[in-house]
């Protein structure tokens, strides 16, 4: 009668906490399984997706290069050539075009790439607003349930494993200490420890069942894919020379010199102090020049009585 009560109280505890786990695993492979019909489902454009990789502007230079409308020299700097210029010629995609404007705004002052990214207000702002209106179609892709975050559950959770450690070691002391009368009684204490172990090896079930039915990250899967069209078909002497005026952020090229940002402070510094050294050496001067005036007419008044003494004699 024991092992009976055992056998059938270790099965009910065991579908008690592997219910939840298989309910868990029901909901997560539906949310796999509608997550990935949606962005199987997705048609990135290029520029929407460097966009999404930080390497829209990369892309929109490098087709400004390709089609004639920049050139880049070895320290970065772009300038416009004859068709960059000419104001009837714009690329067709806006994010290209806004770059040309914005290198347009400068000419024939050249500019880094990436001064442009950073400092460029309008360009910033045409560039957000593709980037919102590119979002805006995207799916909204379903949220795996998970748990966390609910402390509701997270408390119910904690009880129950308490709970079912604490059965779990009284069954386990009731199913040491049995002694089993017969085949069916032999039975019912196989089905009872089988239980026992099931209940041993929960925690790993959930683990298994959230790998499992994890969907990974499918859209930016998706996103990190293929290099935009542009930058692939750039040589690697001019998409060396793209990425080096993109990663300048901080320079700002004149007709005839280089100005960095930093350099200007520093400059103004040096200046500063040039000026006080030039007032310390005036004032250093004025306080020699009084010296030797008053050492001359020290000298002046000496002589003085020395020239009269033969006089008078």
């Amino acid at each position: 009668m024991r092992q009976f009560a055992l056998a059938v109280l270790v099965s009910a505890v065991t579908a008690a906490v592997y219910g939840p786990i298989a309910l868990l695993w029901w909901r997560r492979a539906r949310v796999r399984s509608r997550t990935l019909r949606l962005v199987a489902a997705v048609e990135l454009e290029p520029y929407h997706a460097a966009q999404l990789r930080q390497e829209a502007t990369e892309a929109a230079a490098a087709e400004l290069v390709l089609d004639g409308y920049l050139r880049i020299d070895g320290e970065g700097a772009a300038f416009l050539t004859g068709q960059g210029r000419d104001p009837a010629r714009t690329p067709a995609h806006p994010l290209p075009a806004a770059l040309l404007e914005a290198v347009r705004r400068h000419d024939p002052e050249p500019v880094s790439i990436g001064w442009i990214a950073r400092s460029d207000e309008e360009y910033q702002q045409r560039r957000s607003a593709y980037r919102s209106e590119r979002d805006a179609v995207l799916p909204v892709l379903p949220r795996m349930p998970d748990g966390q975050g609910n402390i509701f559950l997270t408390c119910v959770t904690c009880g129950g494993i308490a709970l079912v450690m604490l059965f779990w070691l009284l069954a386990g002391a009731l199913l040491v200490t049995g002694r089993p009368q017969g085949l069916r009684e032999g039975a019912l204490t196989v089905v009872a420890a089988l239980g026992l172990a099931a209940l041993l090896l929960a925690a790993k079930a959930g683990r298994t069942v959230r790998e499992r039915t994890d969907p990974g990250d499918p859209l930016g899967d998706l996103v990190r894919s293929a290099e935009h069209p542009a930058l692939a078909a750039l040589d690697e002497e001019r998409r060396t020379l793209v990425l080096r005026s993109s990663a300048d952020l901080d320079t700002w090229r004149g007709v005839d010199t280089v100005v960095h940002e930093e350099a200007d402070e520093e400059a103004t510094d040096e200046d500063d102090e040039w000026l006080d050294d030039k007032v310390w050496w005036e004032d250093a001067y004025e306080y020699r020049a009084s010296d030797e005036d008053e050492d001359q007419d020290q000298g002046g008044t000496d002589a003085a009585p020395g020239a009269a003494s033969p006089s008078s004699g």
